[in-house]
């Protein structure tokens, strides 16, 4: 008579705080994915400005109707020289370094509320035996 026997072992782990970590990257991604937008448009508005783009191109209107309403608190604060149909928009640049600084703070602020490190691993191990014979 023989008798086999099989072993099946099955190993879990579980990371404690785990979700969270998930949120607080996916959070942190989603505030430089916006800003980084934002930077983006901005900058493209100054250098449309800077080039004398044609203000009635349908991208031109886009970009400058979008990024006028965060351009708004900047009216004003400091000279826009120009030359022909070039304009240096400094209101432009301050803004994007004030949103620069803005994104980061609050990418930090949720970082700081919502990250939790990392603890230590719970691993559980399960056996089980069958006997054939």
């Amino acid at each position: 008579m023989s008798t086999n026997t099989e072993s099946e072992v099955q190993t879990t782990q579980k990371e404690p705080e785990r979700e969270r970590r998930i949120f607080t990257f996916k959070a942190t991604q989603l505030v430089w994915l916006l800003f980084g937008i934002l930077e983006a448009l901005l900058a493209l508005r100054f250098g449309l400005k800077l080039i004398g783009a044609n203000p009635a191109s349908p991208i031109a209107v886009f970009i400058y109707g979008f990024t006028s309403l965060f351009l708004f608190p900047f009216t004003g604060l400091t000279g826009t020289p120009a030359v022909g149909g070039m304009v240096l928009e400094i209101p432009t640049v301050i803004a994007m370094v004030v949103y620069a600084l803005i994104g980061w703070a609050l990418e930090r602020i949720i970082w700081v509320i919502f990250y939790r490190p990392r603890g230590p691993v719970t691993q559980t191990t399960t056996t089980d035996e069958h006997t054939h014979e």
